[in-house]
């Protein structure tokens, strides 16, 4: 349901941007760091908008792959932390505990003989 939403509000952004376009098709002066030229506004917006998207979906993807690392990284960590029987250390205790309690309830019933 989130993705749906996002693609709604990103076609409705597009679309905005389209009409802004549109309607502002006079040639506007750009000034470059070594010289300057005529363009028409409309490909200056699309080019802004292009770039402004380029660079948030770059940044977007570093930080996806960023912390696909660290899952990987904590993937390992836990793998590493299960015992020799594939146990965590809160099933080994629990095992303990479960095992202790079995004595305990043995060694009462022998006394009560």
């Amino acid at each position: 349901m989130k993705s749906q939403w996002m693609l709604i509000s990103g076609l409705l952004f597009a679309l905005l941007i389209a009409i802004f376009a549109v309607i502002n098709v006079d040639a506007v002066e750009v000034n470059y760091l070594f010289g300057s030229t005529r363009t028409p506004l409309i490909l200056v917006i699309m080019i802004s908008t292009l770039l402004g998207g380029l660079l948030v979906g770059s940044i977007g993807m570093l930080r996806f792959f960023a912390l696909q690392r660290r899952v990987k990284q904590l993937e390992k960590q836990l793998l590493e932390a299960r015992g020799p029987e594939g146990l965590t250390v809160v099933d080994e205790v629990k095992y303990e505990e479960s095992s202790a309690t079995e004595i305990e309830d043995e060694l009462s019933q022998q006394n009560q003989k």
